[in-house]
């Protein structure tokens, strides 16, 4: 399977830490076959939105309602005012607009729903190793350079469209930490750590943040 294929069948058992304690109907944006739902303890109604039909149909196996197609598109078929977890493990990026996003989800969660998220982290060691060394910004299939991806990310930056759109920040870290795959890219990593910071060590950000 390769990387981009690889998108629709990832259970994303890191991501269960932002996971809130208590739920009870839930949204996945871009749920590939439905496998994170399998790192929900608590009995849930699942609803499902993934843009690829054949991802889309073996998620029907496992959600309880599966809608295809992209937010933007569908928008308008989610109820208001009802989910109270909505989980986006990395679609952000994909949306035309994420101030669009950010906007609009906020109408779709009950007072005291939460969103949890996985944005990659452009200022990722290996991405800043294309550029700096490689002196190279090649768009791939799937990665940080994904070329469907249409914004790109810093721990800064998203703090600030957070904020910006009036999220109160709940849970935010680093996942996926990256400890190099040679000697030299382990060597650059150390230097760009101890000069760029800590966050330069993470492939991407998981955040749960709920509407002030």
């Amino acid at each position: 399977m390769n990387a981009a294929a690889n998108y629709y069948t990832r259970d994303r058992t890191e991501m269960i830490p932002a996971l809130p304690n208590s739920y009870n109907k839930v949204l996945e944006i871009g749920c590939g076959e439905g496998r994170f739902r399998a790192n929900l303890e608590l009995p849930t109604e699942y609803w499902g939105l993934e843009p690829v039909p054949e991802a889309a149909e073996v998620a029907r196996e496992v959600l309880d309602q599966v809608l295809v197609g992209t937010y933007e598109q569908q928008a308008d078929q989610l109820p208001e005012d009802y989910f109270d977890l909505v989980i986006c493990n990395d679609v952000i990026e994909h949306m035309t607009s994420h101030d669009f996003f950010f906007r609009s989800i906020q109408s779709k969660l009950c007072k005291e729903g939460v969103l949890v998220a996985s944005i990659p982290n452009v200022r990722h060691i290996l991405n800043l190793y294309e550029l700096l060394v490689k002196k190279d910004w090649e768009y791939k299939d799937a990665g940080i350079l994904d070329r469907t991806h249409y914004r790109f990310f810093t721990e800064k930056s998203l703090r600030a469209i957070l904020a910006q759109h009036q999220y109160q920040i709940e849970h935010f870290e680093g996942i996926n930490r990256y400890e190099g795959d040679s000697l030299i890219k382990g060597l650059f990593g150390q230097l760009v750590t101890a000069f760029l910071g800590k966050d330069t060590r993470y492939l991407q950000f998981a955040i749960r943040v709920r509407k002030k």
